[in-house]
């Protein structure tokens, strides 16, 4: 009788979710830009899934982008942990406009000098709308699991738009690994970033 929830209500609620990149993508292999385009995980990717599973632990409940490769590796890994997963398309990856489908290669032919000069096209999602239907997600999912921990199988361009709200820059996000945040009154608190498969098996593609 000595825990958190004997004092609930003296306390205000924080949820704590972590918030995970998805398994290897055939276009994360590949090296193809994938936005909101919908590849599938390759074998490694769904290994990884399953591997993740085992570091996750316990939480309260599974949210999930409704992206396959988001989906997919939160279906592997709560079917481990015998839950379900709870899709939400606020979770996506951002849109990443005429440049969903193609190469770093290829980018660079079709829009000299944009990559190095962290340039965007037209029609590719900002930073201000991934921000704002991510936390509005964070938010909703707080507000039905008060004083939880929740997993949250995203993507990297989500991740790392509220890494640098948050002024963190840590730099490329691999497959299955992730970023704990904390929810205090809807608002969001860093916490630490965390790899939930074995070295071996990690995978860093560069594109989002």
């Amino acid at each position: 009788m000595g825990s958190r929830a004997r004092y609930r209500g003296y306390f205000a609620a924080v949820t704590r979710l972590l918030l995970v990149r998805h398994g290897q993508s055939t276009w994360n292999e590949s090296g193809r830009w994938q936005g909101q385009a919908d590849p599938p995980l390759t074998e490694l990717g769904e290994r990884q899934a399953g591997d993740a599973a085992e570091r996750v632990g316990m939480v309260d409940a599974i949210y999930a982008s409704d992206l396959e490769r988001a989906s997919h590796t939160a279906g592997i890994i709560a079917s481990r942990l015998g839950s379900d997963v709870l899709l939400d398309p606020r979770l996506r990856e951002r849109h990443a406009g005429p440049w969903q489908g193609l190469t770093r290669s290829e980018i660079e032919a079709g829009w000299p000098g944009f990559l190095a000069a962290e340039r965007r096209p037209d029609g590719y999602e900002d930073d201000v709308h991934v921000l704002a239907r991510a936390l509005l997600s964070m938010r909703d999912i707080a507000e039905a699991i008060p004083d939880g921990e929740v997993l949250v199988v995203t993507h990297a361009g989500v991740i790392r738009t509220l890494e640098r709200h948050l002024d963190a820059g840590d730099g490329l996000l691999p497959n299955l690994g992730g970023r704990w945040f904390e929810l205090h009154d809807g608002e969001p608190r860093l916490g630490d970033r965390v790899e939930l498969i074995p070295e071996d098996e990690i995978t860093r593609p560069e594109q989002i």
